[in-house]
């Protein structure tokens, strides 16, 4: 895979089906374009090929109705913000339900089929494009002319979004079978909501925000619940620490959630909760699954109550698993849970319908392609054969043991060729995070450039146990780095890999790791690529998105120890070239981190570059626009070009 090779790159997103009717939105990145381009596709279930059945620029989080009469989804055309869509499943035109300034969010259908809930971001007037007043005709200021913010939150902004108060998002409802269709606005932008799910009367929507409807400052969660024909919302659950992703039975709120108090809530399992469904903040609710061996992924969707359980995907060992947990359970482990799909794959999304379950799976050599779950994983589509066909390599498994004699987990990816080859220790991010058996594009560019890359999992990854998550706490710098460099130990014993040219790099968490490495293992590499870094927790307490809490739960409050913590203060060890790569808008490791290691290393006379990438946030390397993720791919290969050249 070549950096131009992310063009190739069909990635399947949320399934919907109902009885034969699979559909799943299709996103590309289009490089010339220079945006992500894609609509729905139909899958049928018989094997024959998937085809496009809708044709917007980029349509995505389609839901089809109970009944199966009809689908949502959202559409953004060209620059326009994404708004709610319905068609008939049985063919017609889209029918354009909203036009909101900032866009909708996704569709939620009432068991009646006749009704949509949905959120949505609505802006303080004078803000984002919008009029100073409704009744003002005048053009829309400017953002640099804008009104000054008054700030009275920790919590007032957010990487990927921006600034949050001026736009706190809204609940909505809207009747989509009506002539005139006007969504109506359940909540009043006091507070944030989120996860809206019918009660199945459809006379309450049950959803997620800040304890206390965002009272003061809080990273605490719990479930509440409006009339839909308006009406103050009441508690349902007081979570336990957060929670998320609720759906609704005749007697039962399930919901994803993490125990914790305080901002002592990083490197937490999220574990299934039930509670019964009371509209009067009394239900106590019970874990269902156990909180050291089960970490829910969320970001696979919403639980499924079926007959015979709840399925939700759990993250195990690089894997993230579909899994049945029983209705009844009380803090069941891992092993009690059935596996239905994921094996040495990433679930990464799902639907059911009936005894059918389709899920988007992603493998080392596939973005995802969408699977029939039927006793096995029958696979509908091809969505990567091109991808396949521009040369995709297999990994590899390492297994080991750090120096203390704990197990460390990895994977090797291999360039073609006996070797032996330059070796990149690549460090992911979180460090609550994991590197898997689900396709990884930088592994697979790096590789196919003539690389071996080694992908490890230290202690603080997830999905090894939440005790394994929580190792580093207040320990940044010590068993983490024995396994880093224990997993790469595993690599170089490998034929194909040659010692004698090593580099190391990492973005976020992974870039902390590259600058602490570089500062106290330099000997063992010849160069350093530190991405979206933290290098400094003085300064990211400040100002990250999340430094407000996250400095203080992961290193302590003790600023002599988080200064201990941070590679900044150990720059004057650093002596190989160094890259400082970050992106002008992220939030979560904002700017100044990459400044003031850029500085400090030039100040002491290394070879070091800072590399910046206009209006990217966090996200970059991820979902940044297409040529600049291009761009990052052909800077990374030039650097190594030059430091990992042979002698």
């Amino acid at each position: 895979m070549r950096p131009e090779d992310v063009a190739k790159m069909l990635v399947p997103g949320t399934p919907t089906l109902h009885g034969d009717l699979l559909l799943v939105d299709v996103a590309s990145p289009d490089l010339t374009a220079d945006s992500y381009r894609g609509g729905l596709h139909r899958v049928p279930l018989d094997g024959s090929p998937a085809a496009p059945w809708t044709h917007g620029d980029h349509d995505q989080s389609a839901q089809l109705s109970p009944d199966g009469r009809l689908v949502a989804f959202l559409r953004a055309n060209g620059k326009d913000k994404p708004q709610l869509h319905v068609m008939p499943t049985e063919g017609g035109e889209p029918r354009k339900l909203t036009d909101l300034p900032l866009g909708a969010g996704a569709p939620v259908w009432s068991a009646d089929s006749r009704r949509i809930a949905f959120t949505a971001r609505i802006p303080e007037e004078g803000r984002y494009g919008t009029p100073l007043s409704a009744e003002d005709g005048a053009e829309p200021p400017t953002p640099d002319a804008e009104a000054p913010r008054r700030i009275t939150r920790l919590s007032y902004r957010s990487d990927g979004v921006g600034f949050l108060a001026d736009r706190q998002p809204r609940l909505f409802v809207i009747d989509a079978l009506a002539d005139q269709p006007e969504a109506r606005q359940l909540t009043d932008g006091a507070f944030e909501v989120a996860s809206p799910a019918w009660t199945p009367d459809g006379a309450h929507l049950v959803f997620v925000a800040d304890r206390d409807l965002g009272a003061t400052d809080t990273l605490h969660s719990d479930l509440y619940a409006v009339p839909v024909d308006g009406g103050d919302p009441v508690l349902v659950v007081r979570g336990n620490g957060s929670v998320a992703l609720p759906v609704v039975t005749d007697d039962t709120v399930y919901f994803l959630g993490e125990e914790y108090t305080g901002i002592n809530m990083v490197a937490r399992n999220t574990g299934l909760w039930a509670a019964p469904l009371r509209l009067d903040g009394t239900a106590v609710p019970r874990r269902l699954t156990d909180e050291e061996t089960v970490d829910c992924e969320g970001r696979s969707g919403n639980p499924v109550v079926t007959a015979d359980g709840v399925l939700v995907c759990v993250r195990n060992r690089g894997a993230v698993e579909l899994r049945r947990v029983p209705a009844d359970a009380d803090r069941a482990p891992l092993a009690d849970l059935p596996r239905l799909a994921g094996e040495h794959a990433n679930v990464k999304a799902f639907a059911v319908d009936g005894g059918r379950i389709a899920a988007v799976v992603s493998t080392p050599d596939s973005p995802g392609e969408v699977v029939l779950v039927d006793g096995g994983e029958r696979v509908l589509t091809e969505y990567s054969a091109a991808l396949r066909e521009a040369g995709v390599r297999p990994v590899r498994e390492l297994t080991g043991s750090a120096s203390d004699g704990y197990p460390v987990h990895g994977w090797l990816v291999l360039p073609e060729g006996e070797g032996p080859h330059p070796v990149l220790l690549a460090v992911h991010g979180g460090p609550f995070m994991y590197h898997g058996w689900g396709f990884f594009d930088e592994a697979q560019v790096y590789a196919s450039a003539g690389y071996a890359v080694v992908l490890p999992n230290p202690r603080g990854s997830a999905g090894y146990g939440q005790s394994h998550g929580q190792a580093v706490i207040g320990a940044f710098g010590t068993v983490d780095v024995d396994d880093v460099l224990s997993v790469l130990d595993v690599a170089l014993a490998e034929p194909e890999c040659d010692a004698d040219r090593v580099g190391v790099m990492g973005g976020s968490y992974g870039g902390f790791m590259t600058g602490w490495l570089a500062a106290h293992h330099g000997g063992r590499f010849r160069a350093a690529w530190s991405e979206r870094a933290v290098n400094a927790w003085d300064s990211f307490t400040g100002s990250s998105d999340i430094g407000w809490f996250f400095a203080d739960a992961y290193c302590g409050k003790d600023p002599d120890v988080q200064r201990a913590m941070s590679p900044l203060t150990h720059v004057d060890r650093i002596t190989m070239p160094f890259a400082v790569v970050h992106s002008e808008q992220d939030w979560r490791c904002p700017l100044e981190q990459g400044q003031r290691m850029f500085v400090a290393l030039r100040r002491n006379g290394v070879d070091a570059e800072l590399l910046i990438f206009p209006g990217e946030g966090h996200e970059l390397t991820r979902s940044g626009r297409p040529r600049h993720r291009r761009q990052r791919f052909d800077a990374v290969l030039e650097w190594w070009s030059r430091h990992l050249a042979e002698s």
